[in-house]
């Protein structure tokens, strides 16, 4: 007798970006020699804030041995170069780490400019004066007069959130 098949259950809340992307990069990223495709879409997580903005992979290198870990080629902005060069052991564990098994071996650094992937975020332009004055004066008294201003800008930043004001 046979198994039923398996409901799929729909994953409810948003998803990650990379689980778009990856299906759509897989055949641009098996012809750079990643076989593994995360590599380029979690490599933000993979090896952190710190280091993921002035660096990217390339590409991976497998040797003809088999079994043998693969090198890593790396594109970094020359003034952290000798920073990633000092971390590589970390990043090479990280990227092991995620995957769940010894695939690199071995970073190697090229030097060159790395394309800003993430738009700076600008900061929320300041609420209008007006409105920070008129729930300043819906808050009431307060005893400290810097939380009292900090509250009301606060208020009037939720207002226009809100379309409120």
């Amino acid at each position: 007798m046979s198994n039923p098949p398996r409901m799929l259950r729909r994953q409810s809340g948003p998803r990650p970006l990379a689980d778009f992307v990856a299906p759509s990069i897989s055949d641009l990223c098996g012809k750079a020699g990643f076989s593994v495709v995360e590599v380029v879409t979690h490599w933000d997580e993979i090896v952190g804030p710190d280091l993921a903005p002035r660096c990217m992979p390339v590409r991976l290198q497998w040797p003809k041995e088999d079994g043998a870990a693969a090198t890593l080629v790396v594109r970094v902005e020359g003034a952290y170069a000798i920073e990633l060069q000092y971390a590589a052991g970390v990043v090479v564990e990280r990227i092991n780490a995620y995957f769940g098994w010894r695939c690199v071996g071995r970073l190697a650094l090229r030097q060159g400019p790395v394309p800003q992937r993430h738009a700076r975020q600008l900061p929320p332009p300041k609420p209008e004066p007006a409105t920070i004055a008129a729930v300043r004066g819906e808050i009431g008294a307060f005893e400290d007069e810097a939380l009292a201003a900090s509250l009301a800008r606060l208020g009037a930043l939720v207002r226009r959130e809100r379309g409120h004001g």
